[in-house]
């Protein structure tokens, strides 16, 4: 506007304020906008109505005298209020919100994904969502949201909660906010399939250098004694009698689980019919043959002879039928439990130890046994290139030293007589 209307935002304001210069003094207003393009849409309006004031209180509100000898007065209609106008200016400059994308998002994934997706997840999308997401973005128009603003939400997640008992910043972990900038990711390219967007932006971590490599929480071997010694001593001398058959049961979960590398939730959704005692051909011991279900579907596993007998010593003291889970609900209190009792919560790296660190000890073992890198990868239904980054360290016992440590030999020069100078002739 000629230099005449100016934007602006005040120290610690999240509010844009607009002000201009007319009829010899200032006038000031707040756009009640945290966007700015809303914020240049409403200051525009509001610009325009104070230069029709300004224009009509010089004049007198009087139009010049026409035709005929009677002065006419000019009926200026009341300008709309504040908050009509911004509800008008949001409706024309922005477009479809970052609620309307959520709930197309939470509508259509709930149905695309029904029976292909856990339901726990599913849940979480909407969780991630009404919890987190929409408090922030909230009525943002969809088209608004950036990289930059994006940025400014993981920095609001890892700064907003403070602890009530230490007065500490409360941060949360990088599986929480990764989850929910997948959450994010998928809003906006909802958004994008209904034309609401033109492209996502650029939602990569800033700063954020390679990531070292981390290793999987695990039980060494001496560990692993430790914890299942200590197990069926509990077992036998539970704290409280009527806990005995959760403490048995516990132990006969530690070495099924030690013994077969199933994941937590696999484990639960075990079934007796699932499960067959069988004997192995190539060794000869009784073994279990397991159909798993899990995230990764239907898959199978050969157990360790291990396995055998807590398999039936659980079977007898339930009396389970075919259909009746073996474990049921992972026992994650109890594992806690007994970690901290050991002093075993936290590995050497000061990494979280789980019913999960129970497979991993599993796949660790095999290696350090020197089994094959691609059957116990197909064993355990995952890929040979995720055991290899998150279980490295123990792939020691597959690296040849001997074809490593080589060795050029050395070739010893061997020198050549000197010739004598021929006799000078006579």
């Amino acid at each position: 506007m000629d230099d005449k209307l100016h934007v602006y935002r005040r120290e610690g304001s999240s509010f844009w304020q607009c002000s201009t210069y007319l009829g010899s003094r200032n006038h000031r207003e707040s756009t009640k906008e945290k966007n700015l393009s809303l914020a240049v849409e409403f200051a525009k309006q509001w610009y325009l109505e104070r230069l029709v004031e300004e224009r009509n209180r010089r004049r007198g509100r009087i139009s010049p005298l026409l035709d005929g000898p009677v002065q006419q007065q000019i009926i200026v209609e009341p300008a709309p209020t504040m908050d009509r106008r911004r509800r008008q200016n949001r409706a024309a400059a922005a477009g479809p919100t970052f609620k309307d994308a959520a709930d197309a998002f939470l509508k259509e994934y709930e149905i695309i994904t029904l029976g292909e997706r856990n339901v726990d997840y599913v849940a979480q999308k909407s969780m991630h969502v009404k919890v987190h997401l929409l408090p922030y973005f909230g009525d943002t128009p969809v088209a608004d949201v950036t990289a930059g603003m994006v940025q400014d939400y993981r920095v609001h997640r890892q700064s907003s909660r403070i602890d009530p008992k230490t007065g500490k910043v409360k941060k949360p972990a990088r599986a929480t906010l990764h989850g929910e900038t997948v959450t994010l990711r998928q809003v906006l390219k909802t958004a994008n399939r209904k034309g609401w967007i033109d492209a996502l932006p650029d939602m990569s971590v800033a700063y954020k250098s390679s990531g070292k490599v981390e290793h999987r929480a695990w039980f060494s071997p001496e560990e692993y004694k430790i914890l299942y010694e200590y197990t069926r001593e509990r077992a036998k001398n539970p704290p409280k009698e009527r806990w005995r058959k959760e403490c048995e049961t516990f132990h006969d979960y530690v070495l099924f689980m030690g013994n077969t590398g199933l994941r937590p939730d696999e484990s639960a959704r075990l079934e007796l019919r699932d499960v067959q005692v069988v004997k192995d051909e190539a060794t000869g011991e009784r073994i279990l043959e397991i159909e798993v279900r899990g995230k990764r579907g239907v898959g199978f596993c050969k157990s360790m002879p291990g396995a055998v007998l807590p398999f039936e010593r659980v079977r007898k003291r339930k009396s389970l039928k075919l259909t009746d889970p073996i474990f049921g609900k992972t026992p994650r209190e109890l594992m806690n439990t007994v970690l901290d009792e050991l002093n075993l919560k936290l590995d050497r790296d000061d990494h979280v130890r789980t019913c999960y660190s129970l497979r991993h000890t599993y796949i660790c073992m095999r290696l350090l046994e020197g089994a094959d890198i691609y059957q116990v990868a197909k064993n355990c239904r995952t890929s040979v290139e995720m055991i290899e980054k998150f279980y490295g360290r123990h792939l020691k016992n597959n690296i040849d030293a001997a074809a490593v440590n080589v060795r050029k030999p050395k070739v010893n020069k061997v020198r050549k007589p000197r010739r004598k100078p021929a006799a000078a002739a006579d």
